[in-house]
Order: C-alpha cells, then sequence, then structure tokens
C-alpha cells in the first residue's frame, strides 16, 4: 500500500479538506506524508523609474510574507498529523509552475501518492483560470487521488 504521500496545500478550506483524508489515509496505511506549499515569484510589469534595487527588496518581502503565511499552515498540518500519528514533513518551494513543483518534489520525495483538492471549476472559468489539479493529473506518473 502507500508509504509516502504528498500533500499539496494552498491554504484554502478546500486543500484543508484534503490534508483530512490525506491524514486519514495515511494514519490507515502506516504512511508518512509532505506538506508541499509552493509560492510564485512575484512579478512585475515595470516602466522606466524602478530600480532592480527596488525592484529586489519588493521581491524579497513578498517571498517573506508568502513564507511566513505558509509556514502557518504547514505547522497547522503538522499539529493535525501529530495528533493522529502520523510523521509530517512540511515544504515550502519557490516556482512560477505549482504543478510542476508539485509532480517534481513528490519524485524527489520518493512519494508514492498524491493526495490534491480541486475546486471543480468547469467551462470557460477552467480554461481560463487553469487547474493545478488538472495538470499534476495530466503529467504526474505518480497515482493521484483528487478530493473534492
Amino acid at each position: 500500500m502507500f508509504k509516502h504521500i504528498m500533500l499539496p496545500i494552498d491554504g484554502s478550506k478546500l486543500s484543508m479538506k484534503a490534508v483530512k483524508e490525506g491524514i486519514a489515509l495515511a494514519k490507515s496505511t502506516g504512511a508518512k506524508i509532505t506538506v508541499l506549499h509552493v509560492i510564485s515569484h512575484f512579478h512585475i510589469n515595470v516602466e522606466m523609474g524602478l530600480g532592480s534595487k527596488a525592484l529586489k527588496t519588493i521581491e524579497k518581502e513578498h517571498e517573506e510574507v508568502a513564507r511566513t503565511g505558509a509556514q502557518k499552515v504547514l505547522d497547522q498540518v503538522g499539529a493535525a498529523a501529530k495528533k493522529e500519528g502520523v510523521e509530517c514533513k512540511g515544504m515550502v518551494v519557490v516556482g512560477d509552475h505549482p504543478y510542476q513543483e508539485i509532480i517534481d518534489n513528490a519524485a524527489k520525495g520518493k512519494c508514492d501518492l498524491v493526495v490534491m483538492a480541486s475546486h471543480g471549476r468547469r467551462g470557460l472559468e477552467s480554461l481560463l483560470l487553469g487547474s493545478v489539479t488538472a495538470k499534476v493529473l495530466t503529467h504526474s506518473k505518480i497515482p493521484v487521488l483528487v478530493v473534492r
């Protein structure tokens, strides 16, 4: 059965529902979990006048604030996993393509299952916003369990 489960989270209520399911599955199979939060790089279109030093400062502040928020969520998940007796490791990574970070880190960590949420967007909204879950499903060689 599953020995190492990747739980990608974005901090939403829905992703926390997937975490709850992932922890329960890990407990029932004796698996450990890795919780992953992906921070997107800060991008800004800059007109002349904003120097590279100012831009670097803004980028650094963005990442620090995002890491602090991510760590709070990881701590909550870690506490929930500990309460259930499930070994848990938290990770925060920075990347422009969250789906690729999920796939790459699951492979690096030798995870044998990814458990993640889907917001269930359909039609034009799905096309315009894209879906990290759909991209993970499409590109992952590791099985993916989707929680709605």
